[in-house]
C-alpha cells in the first residue's frame, strides 16, 4: 500500500527535472536568438570572386541567417590570398571569436597545416566546422588543343599546366611528378583560377593543375559539354559517379608509402566546401549555427538555387566533418615527413 505514493513521487520528482531541463534548453535558444538578433554575420571567402567557393558561399548567405536563431544578416567577403591561408589565419587569429566570422575554407588547410606550409598561423582543429556542401574531388585538365587526352601521356611527354601559387594545384602537379612519374611544367603567379582559364584559352598553357570537378561543371559547363577540358586525374578517396573512368591520385601509386602520401594529399576532398567558425565560439552557438546549416541544405528554396546554378550539393554534418578534418591534420608522422620531403621547397 506504501508502494504507490513512492513511485507517485517519484515520477513528480522525473517530471520536474524534464521540466527543468526543458526550461533550460529553451534559455539557452533564447540566449542564442537574443544574441545573433540584429547581428550581421561576415561570411569570408579565401578566393576571388566568381569560382565554386564564391557561389557557394554566397549562396549561403543568402539562405542560411533565417535558420539562425535570431536571424542574423550574412555578408559575403571575399579574402583571397596564399593560396587560402591569408583568409584561414584571419579567422584564427584577428576575427572575433564569438560566433559572428563564418568562413569558406579551402580544402587544403589541413594538409598545409600538417606538412607546415609557409605563412600558416591557424590550427584547423580550434574552428568549428558547421557543415560541408560537397566532397566533389578536384581533377587536374588538359586543354583540348593540348592533344593529351590520359595521364599516362604525360609520362611520356611535357605538359605546361597553371595553378596559383600555393594552391593544391601546385601540390597536385609536384607530387605526381616525384611519385607517379609525370612530366608537369608547373606555370604559377597566377592571381586565381579564372585567370589560369584564360591562359588557357589563349594557348599560353596547355591545362590547369586543379578545380574543383563540380566547380568545372558549375561555371564552365559548355567547356564540360563541349570536352574543352579532358580531365585526365582526379584527386579524392573514390571516383564521382561521372567519372568512372578517370584515376584517382592515389591509385596511380607505385608502392603502399606513395599510397600513403597520395591519400593524405586526396583526403581534404570529402570536404571540399566547408563552412567554419572561429575558436572559442561558445558551444551553444556552435550547436546553433550547426542545425542552422542542417536545416538549409534541406531548404526546397535553397536546393532550388543551387539546381538552377548547377552546384551539386551532398551534404555532410559539422561534426562529421570535424572528425575529417581532425584526422589529416592528425595524419602519422612517416607519412607526413614523406610528404615534406617531396615538397620540400614549396614550404620555404
Amino acid at each position: 500500500m506504501m508502494a504507490f505514493p513512492f513511485r507517485h513521487r517519484s515520477r513528480a520528482g522525473i517530471m520536474a527535472l524534464l521540466a527543468i531541463g526543458v526550461a533550460a534548453g529553451s534559455a539557452r535558444a533564447d540566449q542564442v536568438a537574443d544574441f545573433y538578433h540584429g547581428k550581421t554575420l561576415n561570411l569570408i571567402i579565401g578566393t576571388s570572386s566568381g569560382n565554386d567557393y564564391d557561389f557557394r558561399a554566397r549562396l549561403l548567405a543568402r539562405h542560411l541567417g533565417r535558420h539562425i536563431p535570431g536571424e542574423p544578416t550574412i555578408v559575403p567577403q571575399n579574402m583571397p590570398g596564399v593560396g587560402g591561408v591569408k583568409a584561414a589565419n584571419y579567422l584564427a587569429s584577428i576575427a572575433p571569436h564569438d560566433g559572428t566570422q563564418l568562413h569558406m575554407i579551402m580544402s587544403n588547410m589541413m594538409s598545409s597545416e600538417a606538412i607546415g606550409a609557409q605563412g600558416v598561423q591557424f590550427d584547423t582543429r580550434k574552428f568549428f566546422w558547421i557543415g560541408n556542401t560537397t566532397s566533389s574531388p578536384n581533377v587536374t585538365v588538359s586543354w583540348y588543343k593540348s592533344g593529351v587526352t590520359s595521364i599516362e601521356q604525360v609520362m611520356a611527354r611535357q605538359l605546361i599546366v597553371g595553378a596559383p601559387g600555393g594552391t593544391a594545384g601546385v601540390i597536385y602537379a609536384t607530387a605526381m611528378n616525384a611519385l607517379v612519374g609525370t612530366k608537369f611544367k608547373l606555370v604559377t603567379g597566377y592571381p586565381g583560377g579564372n585567370e589560369v582559364n584564360l591562359a588557357m584559352e589563349r594557348g599560353e598553357i596547355d591545362g590547369r593543375a586543379s578545380n574543383s570537378w563540380a566547380s568545372w561543371k558549375s561555371t564552365r559547363p559548355d567547356w564540360v559539354k563541349d570536352k574543352k577540358i579532358i580531365v585526365l586525374v582526379q584527386i579524392g578517396l573514390k571516383r564521382a559517379p561521372d567519372l568512372a573512368d578517370v584515376p584517382l591520385l592515389l591509385e596511380l601509386a607505385h608502392n603502399d608509402m606513395d599510397r600513403q602520401v597520395l591519400t593524405f594529399l586526396s583526403a581534404d576532398t570529402a570536404i571540399a566546401r566547408a563552412l567554419v567558425t572561429t575558436p572559442d565560439t561558445p558551444p551553444e552557438r556552435v550547436a546553433a549555427l550547426r542545425r542552422a546549416f542542417d536545416a538549409t541544405v534541406r531548404d526546397p528554396e535553397f536546393l532550388a538555387e543551387a539546381d538552377k546554378a548547377l552546384l551539386d550539393i551532398v551534404p555532410l554534418g559539422g561534426e562529421e566533418s570535424q572528425k575529417i578534418a581532425d584526422s589529416i591534420v592528425n595524419t602519422p608522422p612517416d607519412v607526413v615527413a614523406r610528404a615534406k620531403l617531396l615538397l620540400g621547397d614549396l614550404l620555404k
